[in-house]
């Protein structure tokens, strides 16, 4: 189950002010939040609904489109994990969102259910060298619970807004998904520090199989430290000694896509050794097709 599928997850929603449905039987479940912008509602699925079979994507389908409708929403969104062709979704109904998408559709996941020497031995060899030896270079790493300590990565993503023209979620965003994740356990933040500076951080969320790399920056000023990948690195193997079974570094461009504006950040993921996982992408399926159409054309205006 994916950790955004979650009751963590669902808390940290409602607790944002939004309304939460949770359906389930054997064969499909799903979490969904009623979304609600200017003029539009939606329902969204955040990779869900999670399904065994097409028979069963059908049904959750069919659900949804009552919770739907219940909400006066104008269109759910899905991003299914249970692959399924575009033809098997358009015949249903459902069109490609070509923008926005809100959760990457390829990713790169660690297994880690082999040795700590062999997840090691698939990091590149820059990548294994900077682990070996950050410690040599006054860097520890640790690990807390504590929501207070949010803040320190804050900071940090502050600085990288500002350098490189983004607009990350608000801090009170963050400061709700601290204390909501942290103290159960439901996610894990770690922290770099050079002799007692903080240096770099990362949130990242934890459920009893995976470790999600959510979030991360670090001061600039102590690049050349590479405390990034070593803060990285650390929280996999730490991972591995927690028991999961995976590690998903949370979205990489596709490989046949070397222009791709991830492509950057999807090298260094990849220096880690996972293996690529693809998704089905984000669809939607318009309840209220004049909604949705002004929806869609505000969008593609907005994008352009």
């Amino acid at each position: 189950m994916s950790f955004l599928q979650s009751s963590a997850w669902g808390d940290f929603q409602k607790k944002l002010g939004r309304t939460v449905i949770i359906r389930a039987n054997k064969d499909w479940r799903y979490l969904a939040i009623v979304e609600r912008g200017t003029g539009n509602t939606r329902l969204y699925t955040p990779y869900g609904p999670e399904c065994n079979s097409l028979a069963a994507f059908d049904a959750a389908t069919a659900s949804l489109i009552t919770d739907a409708k219940q909400a006066k929403a104008s269109f759910i969104r899905i991003e299914p994990t249970y692959r399924l062709s575009p033809a098997e979704l358009k015949e249903r109904g459902f069109k490609p969102v070509t923008y926005n998408q809100l959760q990457p559709a390829h990713t790169s996941v660690i297994d880690l259910t082999q040795s700590e020497n062999d997840i090691i031995a698939h990091m590149s060899q820059n990548t294994r060298n900077i682990y070996r030896n950050y410690h040599k270079k006054d860097v520890r790493i640790v690990v807390s619970h504590n929501p207070k300590d949010i803040e320190i990565l804050l900071g940090f993503l502050h600085s990288v807004a500002t350098r490189n023209h983004i607009t990350p979620h608000s801090d009170e965003y963050f400061r709700t998904q601290a204390s909501t994740l942290l103290p159960i356990g439901a996610a894990s933040l770690f922290i770099a520090y050079h002799h007692d500076t903080p240096i770099a951080a990362s949130l990242m969320f934890d459920s009893p199989s995976t470790r999600i790399y959510a979030h991360a920056a670090a001061n600039d000023e102590y690049r050349k430290l590479s405390v990034g990948t070593a803060l990285l690195a650390y929280a996999i193997l730490d991972a591995k000694k927690s028991n999961k079974t995976h590690f998903d570094l949370y979205g990489v461009a596709p490989e046949s896509e070397p222009d791709h504006p991830w492509a950057g950040f999807s090298k260094f993921k990849r220096s880690f050794g996972g293996s690529d996982v693809e998704y089905s992408g984000a669809w939607d399926k318009p309840l209220r097709p004049l909604s949705y159409y002004l929806y869609r054309t505000y969008q593609s205006v907005k994008n352009r």
